[in-house]
């Protein structure tokens, strides 16, 4: 990445970034800015929700007839996505998540 660029990193929480050495080298490397999964969520569910994203957005409907066709459809999307960048932001509140997965329990129950 050019130097002028900042680079947010998304990590889980192993706590490998808290020794004294990573920590010196953090505050001598201000560029990089890191950000934590919550404790006891994997990382690779946000990988699997980008992938998703991909996926509906840019790879479903498609036609491609090489692997080149498909690398190029997904650095076309990664580029525009990219050029317009946009936090994830919750649609709904934890409550109504949880709303939500009592309604459907109570749905599936008994069968």
């Amino acid at each position: 990445m050019p130097e002028e660029f900042d680079l947010q990193l998304v990590l889980d929480n192993l706590s490998t970034h808290k020794t004294p050495a990573i920590q010196r080298w953090l505050l001598q490397h201000p560029r990089f800015q890191l950000h934590f999964t919550v404790t006891q969520f994997s990382w690779i569910n946000q990988v699997e929700r980008c992938v998703a994203e991909l996926t509906r957005k840019q790879l479903r409907r498609g036609v491609h007839r090489s692997t080149r066709a498909l690398e190029d459809d997904i650095h076309l999307y990664v580029a525009t996505c990219n050029d317009n960048p946009r936090p994830f932001v919750w649609v709904k509140t934890a409550d109504e998540i949880l709303a939500s997965i009592e309604s459907f329990c109570r749905r599936i129950s008994g069968t």
